[in-house]
């Protein structure tokens, strides 16, 4: 592909993967596209766990789908993330950013704006909403050939100081080339963020990845090849959205937005 179409198709698969198992051909790439990344005097602090090991997907698969279930039963989901959804193409052309909640079951269809409140969680029990977006969660973890843990040496991550902003800002750009490149591999890829928010299930993650002490584990991603026909989750959002160019970028001072063209 073209480099610009690539950054334009660039998206995050929120539905399953193929069962083909990554070739290590493609991962290898997927790892060279990260240390092609630019690092702070070349430190490149990024380290990388390739996941292939179906007891270690499916363990950090439940995981995640119990972290995802008490994070919606409690509330926490939607209280952290309510200022993202969107409920309308008014409302996501005139703002530019969120997600458009724009898929759910028959059932929930009624309730849209109640279930995506802060104040639903009795709407939401009931409907045995928390459950199912566990196991949806789970689902699509446990079927994913491959997971990729990102971690950084502590050596440079030292959080406070320069070099620990750095090291993130070089594992941001490294972890973008990944993602750019799954593009052109025709593969997809999703943050399994919701351990990161159970203090315990996160420190699970790690002891299963057997993260040594010298180490910082920041993120955990799914990867796959990505079916022809893409059926979606049950509970689904799109997020294809942008900014117009006066709402984000400024021209010589930040007092002079960029008019859009």
């Amino acid at each position: 592909m073209e480099f610009l179409e690539v950054i334009r198709k660039r998206k995050t698969t929120n539905g399953p993967f193929l069962e083909q198992p990554v070739s290590k051909e493609h991962q290898h790439l997927l790892m060279e596209a990260a240390s092609r990344a630019p690092s702070h005097f070349n430190s490149q602090p990024w380290r990388f766990v390739l996941v292939e090991n179906k007891a270690v997907i499916h363990r950090i698969a439940e995981l995640g789908g119990s972290s995802m279930e008490r994070l919606i039963a409690e509330g926490r989901f939607f209280e952290r993330y309510r200022p993202y959804f969107r409920f309308s193409e008014k409302e996501m052309e005139e703002r530019g950013d969120g997600i458009l909640i724009d898929q759910l079951p028959g059932p929930l269809r009624p309730f849209t704006r109640q279930i995506m409140s802060p104040g639903a969680l009795g709407l939401l029990r009931t409907l045995g909403v928390p459950r199912m977006l566990g196991e949806d969660n789970r689902k699509l973890v446990a079927g994913s050939p491959l997971l990729l843990a990102a971690l950084l040496d502590k050596q440079e991550y030292r959080p406070g100081e320069l070099s620990g902003f750095y090291s993130v800002l070089g594992l941001g750009m490294a972890i973008e080339n990944v993602w750019l490149t799954t593009v052109e591999l025709g593969m997809g890829i999703q943050f399994v963020s919701t351990p990161m928010e159970i203090p315990e299930a996160w420190e699970e993650v790690k002891r299963v990845l057997e993260v040594p002490d010298n180490l910082e584990l920041m993120a955990v991603y799914r990867l796959g090849y990505v079916p022809p026909e893409r059926p979606r989750p049950r509970i689904d959002w799109k997020s294809d959205h942008r900014k117009r160019l006066s709402q984000f970028v400024f021209r010589d001072t930040c007092r002079t937005p960029e008019p859009d063209h």
